[in-house]
């Protein structure tokens, strides 16, 4: 079967799409961004399985066949595993990944494989267990290089960590992070921390990564701009890849997004940076909407995208 590609009004094309399936998180990391829900918002409503489905398959009509599930933590819900397999089975589909934070993965990386999910981001910003609990709130550093090492094992591929870099609290750290990837056969993205405005907390922990991908690009045997966003990766010695995520003021990650978000309580949300033009579909989706009806949502919340760098 083949699809049409939809377009926003800048011309660029959507063929991914970020669910975050729940708020809930059993981590408290104080920079979360929280897919850019609300941090007041107390709507503790969540999209059921066959929801998600049916959401899905109306996107997938328009060629966006590449699904990632977020949070919250994704794997707190308990039909994890029939939201993997129910969206794979969509026509349209080419993969289903997931972010989340690891804590539950040693348990469910071969679940996960088996029902269907493709490749899998994992958050890890440190390898101090100190760092690491002031970081999350937690004392979960081991359980989640194990759950690494666990999805490694069952063939999720690939299998990439994701490292926010810290100003004053983990950026020393950018080098054991890349040893760490070689040893466990991951990628490494080192991530820029990402805020909608620039307040004093940005201004407190952002870290500029400008010198460390100086370094990677005298280091690197190959350098790759992959088609998500121009953003660059490096290939190591030692078969070790590294990519950048620089997405403040950076009209290229902008320029060639092609990635929507749906909230976790069923809406479209067509920027990470901004919250003042989301569709809901779950209410009008709960209250009898047609296929045709969230359709046009959907081709309505598209039309509402525009870079937030320009």
């Amino acid at each position: 079967m083949r699809f049409t590609l939809i377009l926003d009004l800048y011309g660029r094309p959507v063929i991914n799409i970020r669910v975050s399936v729940t708020k809930r998180c059993n981590l408290h990391c104080f920079y979360c961004h929280r897919e850019g829900e609300k941090d007041d918002d107390n709507d503790s409503t969540e999209m059921t399985s066959e929801e998600i489905e049916r959401i899905i398959g109306i996107t997938a009509s328009f060629g966006v066949g590449k699904v990632k599930l977020t949070g919250g933590e994704p794997l707190l819900r308990r039909d994890i595993l029939e939201i993997v397999e129910g969206i794979g089975s969509l026509k349209g589909i080419s993969e289903v990944s997931m972010t989340t934070n690891g804590t539950f993965l040693l348990d469910l990386a071969e679940q996960l494989k088996e029902v269907g999910l493709s490749r899998i981001n994992i958050s890890l910003d440190t390898l101090n267990p100190g760092t690491y609990q002031t970081i999350t709130g937690v004392d979960a550093l081991k359980k989640v290089v194990l759950g690494i090492r666990k999805a490694v094992e069952v063939g999720l591929n690939p299998v990439k960590v994701n490292m926010v870099l810290l100003k004053g609290i983990n950026d020393h750290e950018v080098w054991s992070m890349i040893e760490f990837a070689r040893r466990n056969n991951t990628v490494l993205q080192l991530i820029e921390l990402e805020s909608a405005r620039e307040d004093e907390f940005y201004m407190k922990h952002h870290f500029d990564i400008t010198g460390i991908e100086d370094e990677l690009r005298k280091k690197a045997k190959k350098v790759t701009i992959r088609r998500m966003h121009h953003r660059r990766k490096y290939s190591l010695h030692g078969s070790t890849e590294v990519e950048i995520v620089r997405p403040m003021h950076d009209t290229e990650f902008c320029g060639y997004c092609n990635r929507m978000r749906i909230t976790s309580d069923g809406k479209f949300k067509p920027c990470l940076f901004t919250s003042d033009n989301l569709v809901d579909f779950l209410n009008p989706m709960r209250n009898g909407a047609s296929e045709q009806d969230l359709t046009r949502l959907f081709v309505e919340s598209v039309k509402k995208r525009k870079p937030y760098f320009m």
